[in-house]
């Protein structure tokens, strides 16, 4: 049982509770694949100096954000780890001469729970998650990505979970979500566009070469879990594509 990787862009914590068209786009995508034995999740809201994998059997929820509802607050997301998973991640990036370290004190930050509270509500199949190291590059982020791509076939699912776009200084948040920025579709666009045609030195030189790239990102965190999710799979597919606060793109796509 082979599973593509996939790229989610998790949007605002209060996507937990406020779901959107995103949480059934999510929710009908995990129905539509085969059962994970485990997940593993590359978060925008892990980076580290050196690459890290949770190997706590019981992670805690880690609400790491501040000014929401309270009721955010209470939401947990009480998925257990995976310890031996987590010691064959580190074999598997050390033999990609990517050393590793065994964190057993990371919780699951909302860059994990978030998106999966709303594909496996019933949070019953074991997660781990590895960190974005330094130098946080898209070339490096991918190999990580490469070094992984063996647990698909174990029927491990590899999310890289961060946003397609990601300024927040120019969130409209009372604008209709059909008025949409044109720079920030300009760059999603040219994003898809580069991984339907498999252009990778473009993807990897996207600052330079895509438009809007660093309005789109002012920092590089949240797009670089899309180049684990392409490192790690194989035919891209946009599985959704939608915006929100009038530049914040919502697109998940599947790489099998």
């Amino acid at each position: 049982m082979s599973l593509p990787s996939l790229f989610i862009s998790h949007g605002s914590p209060m996507l937990a509770l406020e779901p959107g068209a995103s949480g059934p786009a999510l929710s009908q995508l995990a129905q539509a694949l085969p059962r994970p034995q485990a997940i593993v999740v590359v978060s925008a809201h892990w980076q580290s100096t050196d690459l890290r994998v949770t190997h706590n059997p019981q992670p805690a929820t880690w609400h790491d954000f501040g000014g929401f509802p309270a009721e955010l607050y209470e939401v947990q997301y009480p998925a257990p780890g995976h310890p031996r998973l987590a010691e064959k991640i580190a074999l598997l990036l050390a033999d990609a001469g990517l050393p590793t370290q065994l964190d057993e004190q990371r919780p699951f930050d909302h860059g994990t729970w978030v998106p999966l509270s709303l594909m496996y509500p019933q949070a019953d199949i074991p997660v781990v998650q590895v960190s974005l190291p330094d130098p946080q590059t898209p070339g490096i982020v991918r190999q990580v990505g490469q070094a992984l791509a063996s647990l698909r076939d174990e029927g491990i699912l590899l999310i890289g979970s961060g946003s397609i776009t990601h300024n927040l200084a120019e969130l409209k948040r009372q604008d209709d979500d059909s008025n949409v920025e044109p720079w920030a579709q300009e760059f999603r666009d040219w994003i898809v566009d580069k991984l339907a045609s498999s252009d990778l030195d473009a993807l990897l030189h996207y600052r330079q070469q895509a438009p809007s790239a660093k309005r789109n990102h002012p920092s590089d965190e949240h797009l670089l879990p899309l180049y684990f999710a392409q490192g790690a799979g194989g035919e891209f597919k946009v599985q959704y594509s939608a915006f929100t606060f009038g530049s914040l793109g919502m697109d998940i796509y599947s790489f099998a």
